[in-house]
């Protein structure tokens, strides 16, 4: 059986908000482009930013760097030296580190942070940035390979012919070669050098003898462009192909002579098939093509993981929503410290029964005794509805009141019929001592006196507009009760206790147009200034005879409180009921 948690939103389980399939989600977007066939939803997916995006950009410098070193090791002579490499990977470095500011726990400039941003929210510059990026990595690593037969390195080469490593015996000094141990490892690695170095062998080979490792360099810029995010597969796409564009010419053009004295294609020409350049070329395109369906697969998942994110906001959002409107529901039919109490309890048993005893409360009953001469159920009346129409503006002008700062302290228990119950004091938070003036301690049954003649008002209002001439018959009674929440699946709040009878026997043996009260109540209301007249003794059932009072008004104006008549008249009883 639903308990009082029941009010509350279900907590969510994992696979609730994920109701799209793959197929429904990718039919918003555009088979080639992969754009989202609504443009706000372009735009948004635009303009978002991705948490990991910016740390993304680090692997193009980090490749750079690596390439660098490989290139001392393996190409130690070669052109350049390395250094190329070096200084743009210290440039792609500087430009990774403003686009991923963001992205690391420590963060040291402000300005970085600031430019960081400016990159990351401008779409444009953002799709530049990152291009930039691989464009300037594989022209640092063109560049290299374009100087890597060039001699620039001191004394290899040096002269025109000369073809020996070694300087020649004689340029040495006879300090040089005195010692007869020198002169014979000089002339050892002489000779072993001019062997390496004969004329059948390509000096040019010498300088860079694995032209083939910057076709890998290439590879590998190719996979770190494959790891930027944000930026459209079709635009990495277009700039891959551009850079295995340069890559291939570079292979069958320029470095052609070097890959074949190196992969020795001018002596096995009758047991290789295919250059080594071609080769490679050929292999970069594949793998190119390769990375452009990766490429266009992973951005056709980030755009459903979009989506799915975007799903997932809204339910949470409706969740949210629907929660509030619960809670509001909630505390629309619960007094405010009960709901709070139902609505922290989601962890402890819910069926633990909810009650709390009070001493010194106030408990009003108003009804309008005319109430049922006016319903009928004719067809002028609409069967009722009409009726009840108009009970429901009363009881809802009535509940208005209680939403000022004035009756905080009143909470309404129920309505019965046209009779509307309302009590105050039972807020547990009022903390009250038994020494305290009684001014202190039923402020808040003057309170309630001063909420009835707001009824009376509200009433007299709905009269004039209505042409009717509805009175309420009151009754105010003070004491000890017990309160408590009753149904578990439609929870009630109500007040028991002897208290609660005598108001309901006041209020009912009462006449139109009068608040009736017991001798107790009038005791302390005079304190406050309110004046009584005596009605005498009652018969009340349960109780046997009561004396009771009206309440007049306030001291200063026994026939009008806060200016406006409460109705009585002097007329005797016979309007009782």
């Amino acid at each position: 059986m639903p308990r009082m948690s029941d009010l509350s939103v279900r907590r969510p389980r994992s696979g609730d908000y994920i109701s799209l399939s793959q197929a429904d989600l990718l039919s918003q977007t555009r088979p080639l482009t992969l754009r989202f066939k609504d443009e706000k939803t372009e735009h948004a997916y635009r303009h978002h930013r991705e948490t990991f995006s910016g740390a993304a950009t680090t692997g193009v410098p980090l490749v750079l760097v690596v390439v660098a070193f490989a290139r001392l090791v393996v190409l130690p002579r070669a052109g350049g030296g390395g250094w190329v490499l070096l200084a743009g990977a210290v440039i792609l470095t500087a430009m990774a580190a403003v686009s991923a500011a963001r992205s690391f726990p420590l963060r040291v400039c402000s300005a970085l942070l600031v430019a960081s941003d400016k990159v990351h929210t401008a779409v444009g510059l953002r799709v530049a940035w990152f291009t930039t990026l691989v464009v300037l990595a594989a022209a640092v690593n063109t560049l290299d390979m374009y100087l890597c037969d060039k001699t620039l390195l001191f004394g290899v080469g040096s002269a025109a012919g000369n073809n020996s490593f070694m300087v020649p015996l004689s340029s040495l000094n006879d300090s040089a070669l005195s010692d007869e141990s020198v002169r014979i490892v000089y002339e050892v690695l002489r000779g072993a050098f001019d062997n390496v170095t004969s004329p059948d062998v390509n000096e040019d080979a010498l300088i860079c003898p694995h032209p083939a490792y910057y076709s890998y360099f290439t590879l590998l810029i190719l996979l770190a462009a494959s790891l930027l995010a944000q930026v459209s597969y079709m635009l990495k796409s277009l700039v891959m192909v551009m850079v295995v564009a340069v890559q291939c010419v570079m292979n069958l053009l320029v470095m052609r002579p070097l890959m074949d004295n190196a992969d020795g294609w001018a002596s096995s020409q009758d047991l290789r098939v295919v250059r080594e350049s071609v080769s490679l070329s050929v292999e970069l395109c594949l793998i190119t093509l390769l990375l452009i369906v990766l490429n266009r697969q992973t951005e056709k998942t980030s755009r459903v993981l979009y989506l799915w994110r975007q799903e997932v906001e809204e339910q949470r959002e409706r969740a949210a929503d629907i929660r509030q409107r619960n809670e509001a529901l909630v505390y629309n039919i619960l007094p405010q410290h009960v709901a709070t109490h139902f609505m922290g309890i989601r962890r402890k048993k819910h069926e633990e029964l909810y009650s709390q005893s009070y001493e010194e409360i106030g408990v009003l009953f108003a009804s309008m005794p005319n109430f049922g001469d006016f319903y009928s159920e004719e067809s002028v009346n609409n069967q009722g509805l009409e009726c009840l129409r108009f009970l429901n503006e009363v009881i809802s002008d009535f509940d208005g009141l209680l939403e000022s700062v004035q009756f905080h302290d009143i909470i309404k228990i129920k309505t019965i019929g046209s009779t509307y119950m309302a009590a105050s004091g039972l807020n547990p938070s009022r903390q009250v001592k038994e020494d305290d003036p009684v001014k202190v301690r039923w402020a808040h049954l003057a309170l309630l006196v001063d909420f009835a003649f707001e009824l009376v008002r509200a009433l007299q209002s709905i009269n004039e507009q209505s042409f009717n001439h509805f009175v309420l018959r009151m009754g105010i009674n003070h004491g000890p009760i017990t309160a408590g929440v009753i149904g578990a699946r439609k929870p009630h709040y109500d007040i028991w206790g002897n208290t609660v009878n005598v108001a309901s026997r006041m209020e009912s043996t009462g006449k139109a147009g009068c608040i009736q009260v017991t001798e107790e109540t009038t005791k302390i209301l005079q304190h406050f200034g309110y004046v009584f007249e005596q009605r005498g003794l009652i018969a009340v059932k349960g109780k046997g005879e009561l004396m009771t009072y009206y309440l007049v008004g306030k001291a200063a104006s026994p026939q009008q409180v806060n200016g406006e008549s409460l109705g009585y008249s002097q007329q005797g009883d016979t309007t009782n009921t």
